[in-house]
């Protein structure tokens, strides 16, 4: 019942992330902003890893570990992303529209704040991959108050600074994420290991 109910779970989120992802991308270009950017790689990379984990929660543990690895590596997806905008925006450094940023990550910060709150109870229920799922989730909203932020800064002073400077906020932010679900995932694999070692010794 435990799986019925994560595998549901991450697949409304998943959803939910896919949806927004192409409202904040086609926004990020409309009026030119590093960190709403980075933030739309941030949902594209949250729907493959809930759908990740929406498939591989039923898989054996060697299976799970596995994938707990590779959600790990799906995590530095907007990280690279990050640091590409921030270089661009750097050198050519106009600032974005203040209203754009701030009512779009408003919008970004209200579907992560749900997502958060639909994998709150399950996020131990996975392991690494039901984590790996809740610290997307509550990273996203994280980086959306940043990006809040910096729109109301860019009200009073309108410079690309703020804009660029939570874009290379979002790529630390993941990745710290992509490293505890990493040492999560060696967890369960040694885990494993030892559970054979035993059944060898016996």
């Amino acid at each position: 019942m435990t799986t019925d109910k994560l595998r549901r779970a991450v697949l409304v989120v998943a959803l939910l992330n896919l949806a927004y992802f192409f409202v904040e991308f086609i926004a990020a270009l409309a009026i030119g902003s590093a960190s709403l950017a980075a933030d739309s790689a941030d949902f594209l990379e949250d729907t493959a890893i809930n759908l990740l984990v929406f498939f591989a929660v039923a898989w054996p543990a060697h299976r799970r570990r596995v994938a707990g690895s590779v959600l790990a590596g799906l995590i530095l997806i907007p990280t690279v992303a990050a640091i590409v905008m921030v270089v661009t925006k750097i050198l050519n450094p106009v600032p974005p529209s203040p209203e754009g940023l701030t009512g779009v990550a408003l919008g970004a910060l209200a579907v992560n704040l749900i997502c958060a709150v639909i994998l709150l109870k399950l996020r131990d229920q996975g392991s690494s991959l039901a984590k790996g799922a809740w610290l997307a989730a509550r990273n996203d909203a994280l980086a959306n108050v940043l990006i809040i932020v910096a729109g109301l800064l860019t009200f009073v002073w309108p410079t690309a600074w703020f804009d660029i400077v939570v874009g290379a906020i979002i790529a630390a932010i993941n990745l710290s994420a992509a490293k505890e679900v990493w040492e999560e995932s060696r967890e369960e694999h040694a885990s494993v290991e030892e559970a054979f070692e035993d059944m060898g010794e016996c």
